[in-house]
């Protein structure tokens, strides 16, 4: 097994400086094994991608089939049609999306948010911390367990169009609806949890890492 520091040295030589003295004029993002290439024609796309794909059989590497692909990034001022117009990098998806200008002008912009991969990854993940089961822990303890992780993905994630994260927040919001109910008898009814939830937020909006986003709209 080659190490993961072996792996990025070796494709530093075999992909990095070959594209820069290959094609200097264009740019390119690389993390690990997936790299993404900013050509300003088909032409030279198709060109880049048939010297890649000999680059890299004379390294004795090969280009992953389905996820190399050349992408039309269409927006407003590139209307054009092209078999793929998205692509997924680093848990982010690019692609067309309806934006507006400060003066609240809207238009059609290519840009990255959080992709649906990533989406049902941290679901799943959530979803395994049982957080409802948890009623042994107080409100607080459930808050320094999970705020490191859900910190993270906000603060990553976050970056761009960070409201493209409400539905999975929200959905935390309900398993810790669901504590409430099972912990206290007298909330067990979802309509007082809820308030509750509510209440609490309301005081303390820094309790939950997500709730600066969620306080305002909590839905479960």
């Amino acid at each position: 097994m080659v190490s993961p520091v072996l792996a990025n040295l070796f494709l530093h030589y075999a992909f990095d400086v070959w594209m820069d003295r290959e094609f200097p004029s264009v740019w390119f993002e690389r993390y690990a094994d997936d790299a993404v290439l900013h050509c300003v024609t088909e032409r030279q796309a198709r060109e880049v991608l048939a010297a890649l794909t000999d680059r890299m059989a004379e390294v004795g590497l090969h280009l992953h089939p389905a996820k190399t692909r050349i992408v039309y990034c269409q927006d407003g001022s590139r209307p054009g049609s092209f078999e793929h117009t998205a692509f997924t990098f680093l848990g982010y998806t690019f692609r067309a999306r309806r934006s507006r200008t400060r003066h609240g002008r809207q238009f059609l912009s290519f840009d990255p948010a959080v992709s649906r991969d990533a989406l049902k990854k941290m679901g799943r993940e959530v979803r395994s911390w049982h957080l409802h089961t948890r009623t042994g822990l107080t409100f607080n303890e459930l808050a320094r367990r999970i705020n490191p992780v859900v910190a993270g993905w906000i603060n990553y994630y976050g970056r761009f169009r960070p409201w493209e994260l409400l539905p999975f927040l929200t959905r935390i919001n309900a398993y810790l609806v669901l504590w409430i109910r099972r912990k206290y008898k007298r909330l067990a009814a979802e309509r007082r949890a809820l308030a509750k939830m509510q209440e609490i937020a309301q005081r303390y909006p820094r309790m939950f890492a997500h709730w600066r986003y969620t306080v305002r709209a909590f839905a479960v």
